[in-house]
């Protein structure tokens, strides 16, 4: 019988936001019934193995990358339960985890400490992030100076050489150059080879889901429409979006 990794019960996250009123009213007339309240995961229910590779589709909005920064922690549920079962848990996400005013050594030492790594074990990994981040040259300059292309260079680096338990990867596999992509997909195919290791891909990639997931979870609306095997969820979500 196939432990579980990840265990999602009824889980809800709802977005609060100010109704559109101008900055000045609503900085001098806010009342509690000027906010509302947008319901972005709603009700949703599912378990992933340990080892399993899940790939998650839906078009923009549906709940995607709110899902996996929940299950990164980031956002607490207002309803439900997400259950890890003690697993370590990293989040590749452009825009999330680095400080831009720190440099990318930094960041490396910072990214290492908040995944639970000792600063000894992330200095023996060091030089081969920087190494396989191809950012020799720019690795103790500040983030913020980095191109988008840089930032995920890193970003993926760290995660892909400090391995944690399970992976959740928002879309970062299709950025930064050619040559990058190409080693970076072989990366994570090595990665995913370990089948103690879980993985949760959000992807626009069919191609990509259809040959390295295990199953398909499609969002739609912050809920689930369907959840099974890639041929046959991918396919349905195809023809949705036509």
């Amino acid at each position: 019988m196939n432990k579980i990794a990840i265990e999602v019960k009824d889980l809800v996250i709802n977005y609060k936001y100010l109704k559109s009123f101008s900055i000045k009213r609503n900085l001098f007339y806010f009342r509690k019934k000027n906010t509302e309240i947008f319901q972005a995961i709603k009700h949703i229910s599912f378990c992933v193995d340990e080892g399993e590779i899940l790939g998650i589709v839906g078009r923009n909005g549906s709940g995607k990358s709110t899902l996996l920064r929940t299950l990164a922690g980031i956002f607490c549920p207002d309803e439900g339960s997400i259950c890890l079962f003690d697993h370590s848990v990293s989040l590749l996400s452009i825009g999330v985890g680095f400080q831009r005013k720190l440099s990318g050594r930094e960041n490396i030492y910072l990214s290492g400490l908040l995944l639970g790594f000792t600063e000894k074990e992330i200095e023996k990994k060091e030089q081969e992030i920087i190494e396989f981040a191809e950012l020799e040259a720019f690795i103790d300059q500040p983030v913020r100076t980095y191109s988008s292309g840089m930032y995920s260079k890193l970003a993926f680096s760290i995660t892909a050489i400090l391995k944690t338990d399970i992976m959740l990867i928002d879309e970062i596999l299709s950025v930064g150059d050619a040559k990058f992509r190409q080693k970076s997909y072989r990366k994570m195919r090595e990665l995913i080879a370990d089948k103690n290791r879980t993985v949760l891909i959000v992807s626009h990639s069919i191609d990509t889901l259809r040959e390295l997931c295990d199953r398909i979870l499609w969002l739609n609306d912050g809920q689930i429409k369907m959840y099974g095997a890639p041929e046959e969820v991918l396919s349905a979500y195809m023809n949705f979006m036509r």
